[in-house]
């Protein structure tokens, strides 16, 4: 009896070490949940934050910010040439003239010196755009070699190539002057409140 007792007890102690530590809990803003970690092409990414981007008292869209370890440093995240994901998922009706003036004013306030190629890209970005309603999505998918992944409410449209591009895109929400009501959205995706 106490040689079972024994082998109950081992059992259970590899069972125990086997078992993977369960990963943190998704986080849930505004109704939209994020998982914690996402697979991009063989690249686990773990979210690093989210954020809810307002104008005036509207809530427009939430965002989530994976990348391949945690930071709070925008700086960090710009300089490493490493897979990241952008995911927004949208709260409010926007139009794609209004998506792609913030864009134009977000890429003259924060990166003034974008070459023309980055230029040249965020114009096809935008061509790709849609008008976005409640529950729309845009994914944006940096993976060095390759470029920018754009997905529209699941549906791909493209790849953006360049560092430089990804960069910019990133910079309209990380960056110096993310835009009027943003710094809050840039603390959350920074891992802030």
């Amino acid at each position: 009896m106490r040689h079972r007792w024994c082998i109950g007890l081992l059992s259970a102690c590899l069972i125990s070490v086997a078992v993977p530590a369960l990963p943190a809990a998704a986080a849930t803003l505004a109704g939209v949940t994020f998982p914690n970690t996402l697979d991009v092409q063989g690249h686990t990414l773990v979210l690093n934050g989210v954020g809810l981007r307002t104008k005036f008292f509207f809530k427009i869209y939430v965002g989530g910010l994976y990348l391949p370890h945690r930071t709070d440093s925008p700086a960090a995240i710009l300089h490493a040439d490493e897979p990241r994901e952008m995911i927004s998922r949208f709260l409010w009706d926007v139009s794609k003239d209004q998506i792609c003036s913030a864009w134009r004013d977000g890429l003259r306030d924060n990166v003034p010196d974008a070459s023309p190629e980055v230029h040249q890209n965020f114009n096809q970005l935008c061509t790709w755009m849609e008008p976005m309603g409640k529950g729309g999505s845009l994914q944006l998918t940096y993976l060095p070699g390759q470029g920018t992944r754009v997905e529209v409410n699941g549906s791909p449209k493209g790849t953006l190539p360049g560092k430089a591009t990804a960069d910019a895109i990133l910079s309209l929400w990380i960056g110096p002057k993310p835009g009027p009501g943003s710094s809050k959205f840039k603390s959350g995706l920074l891992g802030g409140d």
